[in-house]
């Protein structure tokens, strides 16, 4: 691992803020644009638990949760235009809350509502797992937007988690990440001195080895951040806010 010497596309290093999904969204919204909508179907493929978790704490069964995650995506996607996404809207999470929010509506006004989506999904979707996530996650008392935000955060940090693993094992250093990864940050059993004799390294190996998983995890989140904002600012206030709401799960 070298810290940051490797950059995602999204990232901010130092030539400023680059474009990223949520943006390629925005500038797409007056005209049809088939690399906006693209882009607007990888972020709905990525954040499609969020949906289901927020469903399910507002009362629908398992079954007409994953039935209303379809529609509401099939909905979203099947647009011939992005009319409906404005700048105002702010970041990803923002507007994709609003929008269910008003799909839900709709479809309770509804008494005898078409097969949703037409009989195509146009994500896959993982129902038993976001079940028994879902399961893990909702608390007495919360509400569907809290259980939204709260694994809408823990989709993009399982995503940071994943992609830093996968650069460890290809660097051939998977080891050293199970011993040192931030997925074992609150039940590390091992002191340095013993990682460090597992590994054949020096204490102080293995803390600057860890300093710099650390340190790329950071940055493969605020990469993953990047991709639902549009601007410098609004990626600052939403790590900030999904790190809020990623240390009350």
């Amino acid at each position: 691992m070298t810290g940051s010497s490797q950059r995602q596309p999204g990232g901010t290093g130092g030539g400023g803020f680059c474009t990223t999904l949520w943006s390629v969204v925005l500038s797409a919204r007056d005209r049809k644009d088939g690399e906006g909508t693209a882009a607007l179907e990888h972020l709905c493929q990525t954040y499609w638990p969020a949906i289901y978790g927020f469903l399910r704490r507002d009362g629908h069964s398992p079954a007409d949760a994953e039935d209303l995650t379809q529609g509401f995506l099939a909905s979203l996607l099947a647009r011939s235009s992005l009319d409906a996404v404005a700048p105002e809207r702010g970041r990803f999470r923002s507007f994709l809350l609003a929008s269910l929010r008003h799909y839900v509506a709709d479809q309770r006004d509804r008494a005898h509502a078409v097969k949703r989506g037409g009989g195509r999904a146009p994500i896959p979707l993982d129902a038993e797992s976001a079940e028994s996530h879902y399961a893990r996650q909702v608390a007495t008392g919360e509400t569907p937007e809290t259980i939204f935000e709260r694994q809408w955060a823990d989709t993009l940090f399982q995503r940071a988690q994943e992609k830093l693993r996968s650069e460890c094992e290809a660097a051939g250093k998977l080891r050293l990440y199970e011993d040192l990864g931030p997925q074992r940050a609150s039940d590390r059993l091992l002191s340095d001195a013993e990682v460090g004799a597992r590994h054949g390294l020096s204490e102080n190996a293995i803390r600057i080895a860890s300093y710099r998983l650390r340190q790329r995890y950071q940055e493969l989140v605020r990469a993953e951040i990047s991709q639902t904002v549009s601007s410098a600012a609004e990626l600052e206030e939403e790590i900030r806010h999904l790190i809020g709401v990623f240390g009350k799960g």
